[in-house]
């Protein structure tokens, strides 16, 4: 039986949900998923409908979420049900609301000097999300979260101290998993625009994070 997902898409409209989410949905349909796309939050209050998704992934920076809204989302995970995501779309979604993040595993606070160039550094070279992958580098928003330390985390970065010299050499994670309840969770930081996963390895880490984190 084809695994089904659930795709939300929305918000902040420079992060590029559209375009963003039509990429992973097309990944996803291309392993068999049968891929819902919806450009709602409204869907998280129909218990029956949210108990047939195997994956949920929210494509919505900053945006609000209501208080039944969230509890159906965060039930739906806790049942099992995987939550996957990248950048702003789930990292800086519902600021207003901490029990997501504590399922999210993080929050983005900054992004020093904007647009830079950095590294990536894989730090887990036998996990699935990342095993063949080597270091690369990326130009785009470097983001510092504050994040959760029962994270698993796969990937790292580190800043220097040319746009806020007091985190120069700070590690931050760019890609972990975790669990909420009984549901996984993946999130990668990386996919600030969709030109973003041009570079195969960001692609390639969001592609098989969502894989990972599917029930």
């Amino acid at each position: 039986m084809a695994k089904q997902a659930l795709i939300v898409y929305g918000g902040w409209e420079r992060h590029e949900p559209d375009q963003t989410s039509t990429r992973f949905a097309t990944l996803l349909e291309g392993h068999g998923y049968y891929v819902d796309r919806l450009p709602t939050l409204d869907v998280f209050t129909d218990a029956d409908r949210m108990a047939t998704y195997d994956l949920i992934v929210p494509v919505y920076t900053q945006s609000e979420i209501s208080k039944e809204q969230e509890q159906g989302l965060l039930d739906a995970i806790k049942g099992g049900a995987g939550l996957g995501g990248w950048h702003g779309g789930m990292g800086d979604a519902f600021r207003n609301n901490p029990e997501y993040q504590f399922a999210c595993g993080g929050q983005w606070v900054a992004h020093p000097g904007n647009i830079v160039d950095y590294t990536v550094n894989i730090i887990d070279h036998d996990d699935p999300i990342t095993r063949g992958l080597r270091d690369f580098e990326m130009r785009s928003e470097q983001y510092y979260l504050h994040v959760d330390p029962s994270n698993e985390v796969l990937a790292t970065t580190t800043y220097s101290d040319a746009h806020a010299g007091w985190i120069g050499g700070t590690v931050m994670p760019v890609a972990w998993k975790r669990k909420y309840g009984d549901g996984k969770v993946f999130y990668c930081s990386l996919g600030h625009v969709d030109a973003d996963f041009e570079v195969p390895e960001a692609k390639t880490i969001v592609e098989r994070g969502l894989l990972w984190a599917t029930r």
